[in-house]
């Protein structure tokens, strides 16, 4: 193999949105690092049925019904 070529492979920790943690390896920024999930198998309505419902980062979902309201004929 070429050196060099490979990002560095390490330890971070995982924070799941119902506060479990987990450490695994990654790419994603430095060894000792927390990654912590917005969405994730516990909140997501594809893993939970859909009885939950997705956050509504900065208004976008909000945006996106209000400029596609009449098209479905809402």
């Amino acid at each position: 193999m070429k050196k060099d070529t490979h990002p560095d492979y390490h330890k971070i920790t995982v924070a799941m949105t119902d506060g479990t943690v987990f450490e695994t390896k990654s790419t994603y920024g430095k060894e000792g690092d927390t990654l912590t999930l917005d969405i994730d198998p516990t909140s997501h309505p594809a893993w939970t049925g859909g009885s939950q419902h997705l956050l509504d980062r900065a208004g976008r979902v909000s945006k996106f019904n209000k400029k596609f309201e009449g098209f479905l004929g809402k």
